[in-house]
């Protein structure tokens, strides 16, 4: 099964990044995971997440970014996986001067029903979060 990126129409995500799906179980044959391209603007950030069920794998394609995974954060560039486990809030910052564009994988697939949204205090903590069912 071959998917062209050119062929698929972007959607914004709950976590407010642009998502061009290239396999997922609704629209492939795939059966247990997902993959697509996630494309974060110069200067802004995802909203702080997580998947109560979903584990993910971001891989860095171009850009850089400061991601924060639990309470450690860290810069991100090109080349650069990070592994998120089920229940880690977490978000990513684009901090350069273009698109931060990486790959999103996801098991079991990504599913708008596992994402609970959050606010992050001025302190830094996670608060208000909100379950999104």
């Amino acid at each position: 099964m071959l998917t062209r990126r050119a062929e698929i129409t972007p959607y914004r995500t709950l976590d407010g990044s642009e998502i061009h799906e290239l396999m997922h179980p609704d629209h492939h044959p795939v059966r247990r995971q997902s993959l697509a391209l996630a494309v974060v603007a110069a200067g802004t950030a995802t909203r702080p997440h997580r998947h109560r069920e979903a584990e993910e794998i971001y891989h860095i394609l171009a850009g850089r970014g400061r991601m924060t995974l639990g309470g450690e954060q860290f810069p991100v560039e090109e080349g650069d996986s990070v592994l998120i486990p089920p229940g880690t809030f977490h978000h990513i910052e684009n901090v350069g001067a273009g698109p931060l564009r990486f790959l999103c994988s996801c098991s079991p697939a990504y599913r708008h029903e596992d994402t609970e949204l959050l606010e992050i205090s001025d302190f830094g903590h996670y608060t208000n979060a909100v379950a999104l069912l």
